[in-house]
C-alpha cells in the first residue's frame, strides 16, 4: 500500500471518527439535560431528540428511546410527543429493514398528527405529519407499491409547500420524480427531478447528491451514458462533503452499473462491493440484496458460477427475511440459472418452481386489487339500491302528506323531477363507466388464454430450452399488461411497449414469418391514452388470420396518429386478406368464435357514451390489381389525457 493511500485512509477514518464523535457529544449532552428536566412533555422531547440522533449511529437505541418518550408520553397524555416517537419508531424500523412495522407505526404517527391538527395547525405540527406521509412513501416504494407510495409523497409535498419547507419540497419531488423513473416516465421523472435539483442548487441542499444521482440513472437507462457519468461523477462530488451513506451506497451500484455496460468488469465489481459494503454497515437489507444481486450477476457474467453462488444465495435471503417479492423473483431466477450452469437440474428446479411461484404471487396481488375493486363495486351498487328504496318510500309519504295543498305539490314535484333527471343522469355516466371497465376485464382473461396457448404450442415445437426464452419475454408482457390493466387508461408509450413484446413473442413463435413496425407521429403527445387491450387483438388476427396462412412472409405495420382531434390506431398487414381468411375459416375443423371484436365494439359504444364524442372502428380488404393484398383496420378514438 502505498504511502499516500494511507494517509487519505487515514483521514477518512479520522474524519468519520470526528463525526460520530460530534454526534455522540450531543447525545451526551442531551442525556445530562434529560436527568434535570422534571416536566414529562419535556422529557418526551429529550427523548425524541435523543432517538433521533440515534438513527444514523445506532437504530435499537433509537428505538429504545422512542419507546421511552411513548410511554410517557401515553401517560402524560401528551399527543404530539406520541406522534413523533412513532416516526423515530418507523425510521429505524426501515432501517433495519422492518417494513410491516415501519408502516404501522406510520400510520399510528399520522392519526396522532391530525388528532393534534384539529386544535394546533401549526407550521411544527404540518411538519411532523408530512414527515410521516414522506417516510410512508419510501417504504412502500421499497416495497414496489408505486401507486402508495406516490400518493403518500404528494401528500408531503402539499404540506411541505404550505409551510414553506424548501429542503423538505425538494426531497419530495426528487422521490416523486424516483416514481416516475421506475413507471419508466423518464420526461415526468426528469421534470420533477430538476425541480428539486434547482431548490437544492439555492439553497445549497446536502441531499443534492442524491438528486444528482436520480438524474444520471434516468439518462444511463435511456441510453445516454455520457450524460450519466457526468451527473453520477457530480454527485459523487458532494457525497465526498456529506455524511449520506445511504445515498453514496445507492451511486455505487449505479456506478457499477455504468462500468458493466462499458465493459469495465474489474470497476463495475470495486462499486458494486463498496455499495454492498456501506449497506452491511447500514443494516438495510433492501439495497445489501441488490448489490449482492448485481455482484452474482456480474460473476454469472464471467461464468464463475460457484463465486456467484455464495452471494446470489445470501440476496435471496435478505429479500424473503424483509418481505421483498420482486427482489425474491430475480434471486431465484438467478440462482436457478447458476445451479443450472452448475450441472445440479434438481437445485435448478427447486428454484426455478420457487422463481415461478414469486412471479405468481406478484400477479395475484395484481388480480386480488381488482377483486377489491369488484367488492367495492358490489357494496356501492347495493348502497344505491338501498337508498333508492328509501327515496321511493319518501316520495310516497311527500305525496300522502300534502294532498290539501295542491299549489305546494305541483312545485315540489317540480323540483322533485328536476333533481331525479340531474341523478339519473349522472347514474347513467356512472353505469357506462363500469360496464367500460366490466368488459375490459373480461378482455384479460381472453389476452392470457391466448398468450398460453401460444406458449404452449411454442413449446411442442422448439423444446425446453427456447421455451424459457419464450417465458421470459411473456412474463415481461403479463407483468406490463398486469400493472396497467387496473386503469381506464394506458399510456401510449406503455402501449407501444406492449404491443413490441407481443409482436416479438409472435415473431419468435412463428420463426420469423413476418416483420414488424410500429410507428407513432409527432403529433402524439406523451400523455394521451387509449384503454388497454384494445389494439391486441386487431394484431393478434393480423398474425394468425393474413400472415402465418400466407405463403412467405409478412408484415404488420402500427401506425398512432392524431387528426381533427381523434386519435388514429392503424394496423395493416400484407397477409391473405378477409375474404380468404373468412373462407378458411369455414372449412376449418378447429374454428372458434372470437369475442374480441365484438367486445371492442361493445367498448367503443361505450366510450362514445362517456365522452359525447366519437369512436369508431373501419375494417377493410386491400387489393392491389384486382388481387387481394391484406387487411387494413382504423380505429377512430377521441382523444383522452392521462393526468
Amino acid at each position: 500500500m502505498s504511502q499516500k493511500l494511507r494517509q487519505i485512509i487515514f483521514f477518512f477514518f479520522f474524519l468519520a471518527g470526528l463525526m460520530l464523535n460530534a454526534q455522540n457529544a450531543k447525545i451526551d449532552s442531551l442525556k445530562r439535560v434529560l436527568i434535570y428536566t422534571k416536566v414529562d412533555t419535556s422529557k418526551v422531547n429529550e427523548y425524541n431528540k435523543i432517538a433521533d440522533l440515534y438513527k444514523e449511529i445506532n437504530p435499537d437505541s433509537t428505538l429504545f428511546y422512542a419507546q421511552k418518550a411513548t410511554n410517557l408520553s401515553l401517560k402524560s397524555d401528551f399527543t404530539f410527543g406520541l406522534a413523533t416517537a412513532y416516526v423515530n419508531k418507523g425510521n429505524a424500523s426501515i432501517i433495519l429493514g422492518d417494513y410491516p412495522n415501519a408502516l404501522k407505526y406510520f400510520k399510528n404517527a399520522q392519526v396522532e398528527f391530525e388528532k393534534v391538527l384539529k386544535e394546533d395547525s401549526g407550521k411544527k405540527v404540518k411538519s411532523g405529519l408530512a414527515r410521516s406521509f414522506a417516510s410512508s412513501g419510501v417504504v412502500y416504494s421499497e416495497q414496489s407499491n408505486q401507486i402508495l407510495a406516490l400518493k403518500n409523497y404528494e401528500e408531503a409535498l402539499q404540506l411541505y409547500q404550505e409551510i414553506d419547507e424548501q429542503a423538505n419540497v425538494s426531497k419530495a419531488l426528487n422521490n416523486i420524480g424516483i416514481i416516475y423513473k421506475s413507471q419508466l416516465n423518464y420526461p415526468k421523472a426528469l421534470e420533477y427531478l430538476k425541480k428539486a435539483s434547482k431548490i437544492q442548487t439555492e439553497t445549497g441542499e446536502k441531499n443534492a447528491a442524491v438528486t444528482l444521482t436520480n438524474i444520471g440513472a434516468i439518462y444511463f437507462e435511456t441510453g445516454q451514458n455520457k450524460n450519466a457519468i457526468l451527473y453520477y461523477n457530480k454527485a459523487k462530488k458532494l457525497f465526498e462533503n456529506t455524511d449520506n451513506m445511504r445515498g453514496y451506497a445507492l451511486l455505487c451500484n449505479y456506478l457499477g452499473d455504468y462500468y458493466k455496460k462499458e465493459n469495465d468488469l474489474k470497476l463495475a465489481n470495486e462499486y458494486y462491493t463498496k455499495s454492498l459494503n456501506l449497506y452491511e454497515e447500514l443494516q438495510n437489507k433492501f439495497g445489501a440484496s441488490l448489490s449482492l444481486y448485481n455482484i452474482a450477476g456480474l460473476l454469472q457474467d464471467q461464468k464463475k458460477y460457484k463465486e456467484a453462488m455464495p452471494f446470489a444465495e445470501k440476496s435471496l435471503a435478505y429479500a424473503k427475511e424483509i418481505g421483498v417479492l420482486d427482489q425474491t423473483y430475480h434471486s431465484e431466477k438467478l440462482l436457478s440459472e447458476l445451479y443450472e450452469a452448475l450441472n445440479d437440474p434438481k437445485a435448478a428446479l427447486d428454484h426455478y418452481k420457487n422463481y415461478v411461484q414469486a412471479r405468481d404471487s406478484i400477479i395475484n396481488e395484481t388480480t386480488s386489487q381488482k377483486f377489491a375493486l369488484a367488492e367495492v363495486n358490489y357494496e356501492y351498487r347495493k348502497k344505491e339500491a338501498l337508498l333508492s328504496e328509501k327515496n321511493k318510500r319518501q316520495i310516497q309519504f311527500v305525496i300522502f302528506s300534502i294532498l290539501g295543498a295542491l299549489l305546494l305539490i305541483a312545485l315540489i314535484l317540480v323540483i322533485y323531477n328536476r333533481m331525479q333527471v340531474k341523478r339519473q343522469l349522472t347514474l347513467k355516466k356512472e353505469v357506462a363507466e363500469y360496464e367500460q371497465k366490466a368488459l375490459h376485464l373480461q378482455m384479460n382473461p381472453h389476452f392470457v388464454f391466448n398468450c398460453l396457448s401460444s406458449i404452449s404450442s411454442f413449446i411442442v415445437q422448439n423444446g425446453t430450452d427456447s421455451a424459457l426464452k419464450y417465458l421470459s419475454k411473456f412474463s415481461k408482457l403479463m407483468r406490463l399488461t398486469l400493472e396497467y390493466s387496473k386503469g381506464s387508461l394506458i399510456p401510449i408509450d406503455k402501449e407501444i411497449e406492449s404491443l413490441q413484446n407481443y409482436l416479438e413473442l409472435e415473431k419468435l413463435r412463428f420463426h420469423d414469418k413476418f416483420e414488424f413496425e410500429i410507428r407513432s407521429s409527432e403529433r402524439v403527445e406523451f400523455n394521451m391514452g387509449l384503454p388497454p387491450l384494445l389494439i391486441q387483438p386487431f394484431v393478434e388476427n393480423a398474425i394468425l388470420h393474413g400472415i402465418v396462412p400466407k405463403d412467405g412472409t409478412g408484415k404488420i405495420e402500427v401506425d398512432f396518429d392524431v387528426e381533427k382531434e381523434q386519435l388514429i390506431c392503424t394496423i395493416k398487414d400484407d397477409g391473405i386478406g378477409l375474404s380468404e381468411s373468412k373462407h378458411l375459416k369455414e372449412n376449418s375443423v378447429t374454428a372458434h368464435k372470437s369475442m374480441a371484436l365484438g367486445i371492442t365494439k361493445k367498448r367503443l359504444e361505450i366510450m362514445e357514451s362517456i365522452t359525447s364524442k366519437s369512436a369508431q372502428i373501419e375494417i377493410t380488404e386491400l387489393q392491389s390489381e384486382n388481387k387481394k393484398t391484406g387487411t387494413k383496420v382504423v380505429l377512430r378514438l377521441p382523444v383522452q389525457y392521462i393526468p
